[in-house]
């Protein structure tokens, strides 16, 4: 059977030249879902926000028929098609009462430090790396996973997750505030860097002992991690991440 495909926009990059931004015509040995099918091309379902077959919206497990015209689109940022498309519940888009949550893989480390330095829920830690563990994450906290393993997003439980274009992780803080259209829901140094939990300030005279003096000195103003106790305040490091914060909002502003 022979169907017909068409990817738009950025889902092009994860094609071989040849077949980007073209109609793509494909030869199936076996009938098989359009999940199945769009994946076999290198694209993870998770990038995918409608697919069209004949001009119809379906959903993943839809079968292919012989002659059918597929058509396949990434996000949409300017405007909501949950009315339109069947691919899944919750856009990726759709922000919950605690915001929107990650869960990250162990290759980017450095992006759940700055994820987390800015605010945001993140599911990370160095031994976290078998693929079915982070997938079940993803799945069961309702958590958007961030990795650069094509494979893992192609797990079927995986229903909101995202490819990282970039290497270099400010390169990809970026990618992701702009994703996500996260600018404007940051909270510097709200989170526990160590164990994700949200710090809670502390009067200073609780935490003198367990300072340095030269802080007890500068500093009036402390922030606790209920969980593993660890002590925050506003020092050098703060004041690095306020700066890139800044210079951040200005390379994202339109």
């Amino acid at each position: 059977m022979k169907v017909f495909l068409r990817f738009y926009e950025e889902l092009n990059q994860f094609l071989p030249s040849a077949q980007q931004k073209t109609l793509i015509e494909l030869d199936l040995k076996q009938r098989s879902t359009v999940k199945d099918v769009i994946e076999s091309m290198g694209v993870p379902h998770t990038e995918v926000d409608l697919i069209l077959i004949n001009g119809e919206s379906v959903e993943f497990d839809q079968l292919l028929e012989d002659q059918d015209r597929v058509s396949v689109f990434p996000m949409f940022e300017s405007f909501d098609i949950s009315s339109v498309t069947k691919l899944r519940e919750a856009p990726l888009r759709q922000r919950t009462d605690h915001g929107l949550r990650f869960v990250v893989d162990v290759n980017l480390g450095k992006l759940a430090h700055f994820l987390r330095m800015l605010g945001f829920d993140v599911v990370y830690h160095p031994d976290l790396y078998e693929d079915a563990v982070l997938a079940a994450i993803s799945e069961q906290e309702h958590r958007i996973l961030l990795t650069r393993d094509l494979g893992l997003l192609k797990r079927k439980n995986v229903h909101h997750g995202y490819y990282l274009r970039n290497r270099h992780p400010t390169q990809q803080i970026l990618e992701v505030l702009r994703r996500f259209d996260l600018l404007h829901s940051t909270d510097l140094c709200a989170r526990c860097l160590e164990c994700n939990t949200p710090v809670v300030e502390i009067a200073k005279d609780r935490v003198i002992d367990r300072i340095p003096a030269r802080v007890a000195e500068s500093y009036d103003e402390f922030f606790i991690c209920p969980d593993c106790q660890k002590i925050y305040w506003q020092g050098t490091h703060f004041q690095d991440m306020k700066k890139k914060l800044e210079q951040w909002q200005k390379e994202l502003s339109p």
